[in-house]
């Protein structure tokens, strides 16, 4: 069974589609595999909401692993690592073939740090390099926010050689100091006598959400300018984004990167689910089209880009006249990029941590149950 043409279209023109999911089922069904032949998908992403669902909602497929780790007498948090690292280990292995053909680009994926961590800069930077141990793959991507605290984590990990994924990211402000932090790491890691060209990284652009909060704005104000711009600003942030990665890619600073391997640090589109069903289920995939980029998404939506997305070529480039525009007639109204972007982050982070600590507690009982009377 071929990949749906739009898939193949999306690939060609340099869209790297990676799932925004996964769990033990897809691992030992084959279901993964499936999805790479059959999908055009090179690439997982994972976050502790996915794990969460995955370890509870899954429960039998983890049930012997439980059994062994409640014999063992581990607690919930070493249980948690060893069965999200197993699960992150295995679909390395699943995508290995694709990382190797990609020349290690592709073929990607990404653990994140406990999201308890993501304000402190030393735990932060510790958990990333002992989950890059623990997982032992190279085609590993070690998610790290990009919380202020966690921009000189991200420095250091990469100067370590290990590959980075910038997650939570939501203000252009933001995006250019990770940019920042990217470039700082690669130069640090050639001073350590790394080779760049092992160290791959993405950043986590959220898309989706913004639409949801500006939204929320925009049905308040009540008024026909303001209905006028649902469904606007997300697109535009991510529009500007890509304006913000292209001006960093001509610097001179990136040139003498380049020059001695360094691979660039995609933009990867995340949150591309759509959430308001007064629009198009394929608009965060088909209006995100760029050489060079990555969406992640979950299955649904893939499935839906699959069934009737409609390939339209590049929907980016150039588009940053389009955008600012977008965002001064929202500013017009009193709706602006930061402030929206700051109570993105802090609730991003605060509903990971809440996913997180439900996964433990989950776990707690299961191991409970499970230990020896």
């Amino acid at each position: 069974m071929s990949a749906p043409a739009v898939l193949t279209e999306l690939t060609d023109a340099g869209v790297s589609l990676w799932l925004d999911d996964l769990d033990r089922h897809r691992l030992t069904s084959g279901n993964l595999q499936q999805l790479i032949d059959t999908r055009c998908v090179r690439g997982v992403t994972t976050n502790p909401t996915i794990f969460g669902r995955a370890i509870t909602g899954e429960a039998s497929a983890y049930a012997t692993q439980i059994a062994s780790l409640a014999a063992a007498g581990v607690d919930a948090d070493g249980a948690v690592r060893a069965m999200t690292t197993d699960d992150v280990r295995a679909a390395c292995d699943v995508f290995a073939p694709l990382w190797e053909a990609s020349g290690g680009i592709d073929g990607r994926v990404s653990i994140e740090v406990d999201p308890r961590l993501a304000r402190d800069t030393h735990a932060t930077i510790t958990q990333a390099r002992e989950l890059w141990a623990e997982v032992n793959r190279p085609n590993v991507l070690i998610k790290i926010p990009a919380t202020v605290e966690g921009l000189p984590a991200i420095t250091e990990v990469l100067s370590d050689g290990i590959s980075v994924n910038v997650t939570l990211i939501f203000s252009l402000e933001r995006y250019a100091a990770v940019i920042d932090a990217w470039m700082a790491g690669l130069e640090l890691a050639l001073a350590r006598g790394h080779e760049p060209s092992s160290i791959v990284s993405v950043a986590s652009f959220f898309v989706s959400r913004i639409d949801t909060a500006v939204d929320k704005l925009l049905d308040s104000l009540g008024t026909p300018e303001a209905a006028a711009l649902r469904g606007r600003a997300a697109l535009a942030s991510a529009h500007l984004a890509w304006d913000v990665y292209t001006e960093a890619l001509r610097s001179d600073r990136w040139s003498q990167l380049r020059d001695q391997g360094a691979h660039p640090q995609r933009p990867l589109w995340a949150s591309t689910g759509v959430k308001d069903p007064a629009f198009a289920d394929t608009r965060y995939v088909i209006d995100l089209v760029a050489p060079g980029c990555v969406n992640t998404m979950p299955e649904k939506t893939l499935e839906a880009v699959a069934d009737h997305g409609v390939f339209a070529g590049d929907t980016v480039s150039d588009s940053a006249d389009r955008a600012l525009e977008v965002w001064r007639s929202l500013n017009d109204l009193g709706i602006f990029e930061p402030t929206v972007a700051d109570g993105l982050e802090q609730a991003g982070v605060a509903s990971f941590e809440q996913s997180w600590l439900d996964l433990l507690d989950a776990v707690t009982q299961q191991l409970q149950t499970a230990r020896p009377a």
